[in-house]
């Protein structure tokens, strides 16, 4: 038999892509692409580029300022970061082509995750995706993967005034019925969007609603999240609605959590799930306990706002002390097992303190890197607790090791500060920013009435 002579298929070029993706965007009636990043207080910034410059921004970036890694909650510029300490620098915004999607609840717009390149073409120390990227390569050097995935609880009202737009009850076909056109608007949106979803329903307060999104890859997952944000905010606005993602909404309130949830896999197997105590395998058992290890820094770093401490008080389900449990929804490390009827697939642990001020490609990271780490010095976990433990005295929570997760700004620094693991995984150039924008956020709030505070958080997500 002869072989045959014909040429491989030829693999297009970048700048044909680019300009494929340019046309048909086009065609549609885009307008414009928003490439979208998040800075270290969760803020969703963004850069807009007419359409026929896609090629060159997917070629050479946007420009624009250093100074976003030390850029506070309220645009205030921080220069307590020396590396970061004059006005002077400029970085390269290049959008990931291949998450470019058509917002179909902006039509004449598309939306892409940035990311942020030096001069030379390479990642800056201050890239939040590069930052998870290094973990993702971590745990495949180690032969296995992660699957996560985030469940958003936002607030909606129809207007700034708070006014509720459905009051409950919880759970309740009733409450959604309130808000009918903007559910179905949205389900819609999210799935056009390509944001998978597992469930959508009233959540426990008036006008809380939570969207489940689907495990994926955890870069694919913080990138949903950000687009989730955008497609929730304009179903809100195109019914008239407003969305609030804030820790805190008001004082009174519950707070919006965003579970975030995770699982260590080798190959098609689960880690999570095995043979050993509680239904985890050791490899799950030692992730799970890396987690609890680090789990005052990650939350620094997950929950790190000033309303974020409001919002994680004892007694809440927001998870204000330091411990594991299996199925415990007062646990801030809520381990999910599987069952009969979803098998060894569904099984993960919940990250409670965790909300939207939270950098989702952050949050991802030092929760993955924190992991690895239990895994490579194969730790032990204690047993779990069933019980809302804030509801015990303290001599019984002391006895048991049970610590206050960190309630003031200084002690969320001193979390960071005490673990070099997570101060590895974020490196000594991000962690630094990082640590001044929490430093210029206190600041802040230091004349403010928490009112005022959480009132000046309210819309920034």
């Amino acid at each position: 038999m002869a072989l045959s002579t014909m040429s491989p298929p030829a693999v297009p070029a970048p700048e044909e892509l680019w300009a494929r993706a340019s046309e048909e965007l086009a065609n549609a009636g885009v307008i414009g692409v928003t490439i979208v990043w998040a800075d270290n207080n969760g803020v969703p910034r963004s850069q807009t580029v007419p359409i026929d410059q896609l090629g060159s921004a997917a070629a050479y970036g946007v420009g624009i300022t250093s100074l976003f890694a030390v850029l506070d909650s309220h645009d205030g510029t921080t220069f307590a970061h020396d590396d970061l300490s004059t006005p002077s620098g400029e970085v390269r915004l290049v959008p990931v082509i291949d998450r470019l999607v058509r917002l179909k609840g902006q039509p004449a717009f598309a939306w892409a995750p940035g990311r942020q390149l030096g001069a030379d073409g390479c990642p800056t120390p201050y890239d939040q995706r590069s930052i998870l990227e290094q973990q993702v390569e971590r745990a495949q050097e180690a032969g296995l993967s992660i699957r996560a995935g985030y469940e958003l609880q936002f607030y909606l009202c129809k207007d700034a005034e708070l006014t509720p737009a459905h009051r409950g009850p919880a759970f309740s076909p009733t409450a959604l019925l309130r808000v009918d056109e903007f559910a179905a608007q949205l389900l819609s949106d999210l799935a056009a969007d390509g944001v998978p979803v597992g469930q959508l329903h009233a959540e426990h307060g008036p006008s809380r609603i939570k969207v489940s999104i689907i495990a994926t890859d955890p870069v694919s997952a913080a990138d949903r999240q950000m687009l989730a944000r955008q497609t929730i905010h304009a179903a809100a606005r195109a019914q008239g609605l407003r969305a609030s993602f804030a820790p805190v909404v008001d004082v009174a309130g519950i707070g919006n959590v965003w579970r975030l949830h995770s699982s260590l896999w080798r190959r098609n197997q689960n880690l999570m799930d095995g043979d050993g105590p509680h239904g985890l395998s050791e490899e799950g058992a030692s992730y799970l306990a890396g987690l609890l290890r680090d789990l005052p820094a990650i939350a620094a770093v997950s929950a790190p706002s000033v309303p974020s401490l409001t919002r994680l008080r004892p007694s809440a389900f927001a998870g204000g002390y330091a411990f594991w449990g299996v199925g415990n929804r007062e646990a801030p490390l809520r381990y999910v097992p599987s069952t009969t009827m979803l098998g060894s697939s569904h099984a993960n642990v919940e990250l409670t303190p965790s909300d939207a001020s939270g950098n989702p490609y952050l949050a991802l990271a030092v929760v993955i890197g924190a992991g690895l780490a239990g895994v490579e010095e194969k730790l032990s976990l204690p047993e779990p607790i069933q019980e809302d433990v804030g509801a015990w005295p303290e001599e019984r929570r002391s006895d048991q090791e049970v610590r206050r997760l960190p309630n003031t700004t200084d002690e969320q620094l001193a979390a960071l500060d005490g673990s070099q693991r997570i101060r590895d995984v974020l490196g000594p150039d991000l962690a630094g920013a990082f640590r001044a924008v929490r430093r210029s956020d206190w600041l802040w709030a230091q004349d403010r009435s928490i009112e005022d505070v959480i009132e000046g958080h309210r819309w920034l997500y």
